[in-house]
């Protein structure tokens, strides 16, 4: 987790587009250097809920992918106000146990004398360990999903919750 966070840093630093705030940019590093070490669909399921087991498999997949697409953009956004040269990162040992399949490992990033807040909770996979969801100062993503698709899952269903998502993701991307 360490070496993938630091690495997508680095990338953003060294690239004078990304190190200007070209989210476009920021965004394809995410993706390309950031997503191996995650199971947003594991997100995907723990923020919609009870909604999942009724969903179908296509909308589950249109879920998944509408749903990381924001994840990423967030991602993103936080990673933009990290772009200067001086950031600094310190993690605490990860709270698990030996035999654990889920841990939290806590990080406080200083960039330019300001202390954020940004840990990581994984879960152990055959392919290694798996970030699933991320607090960031102070709310983790998947409980402040799980509220947010609550309401419009309550009022529209699975496929509200798509166009939802949809109608997000495209604002976001047109930059409004």
């Amino acid at each position: 987790m360490q070496a993938a966070v630091e690495e997508v840093i680095g990338t953003i630093q060294a690239n004078p587009e990304t190190r200007a705030g070209d989210l476009a940019k920021i965004t394809a590093v995410v993706q390309r250097q950031f997503l191996p070490y995650t199971d947003f669909e594991r997100t995907t399921r723990l923020a919609v809920g009870n909604a999942w087991r009724d969903a179908t498999p296509e909308q589950r997949r249109q879920l998944f992918e509408q749903f990381q697409t924001l994840l990423v953009r967030s991602y993103a956004l936080s990673l933009a106000q990290l772009r200067e040269q001086n950031v600094k990162f310190r993690y605490k040992p990860a709270q698990s146990g030996s035999n654990a399949t889920d841990a939290v490992v806590e990080t406080r990033v200083l960039n330019n004398g300001d202390e954020t807040q940004i840990d990581y909770r994984l879960q152990r996979t055959p392919a290694g360990w798996k970030i699933y969801d991320i607090n960031m100062m102070g709310a983790w993503l998947i409980e402040v999903y799980r509220n947010q698709f609550a309401d419009i899952l309550a009022h529209g269903g699975v496929d509200g919750l798509l166009k939802y998502l949809s109608r997000h993701n495209a604002k976001q991307a047109a930059g409004t």
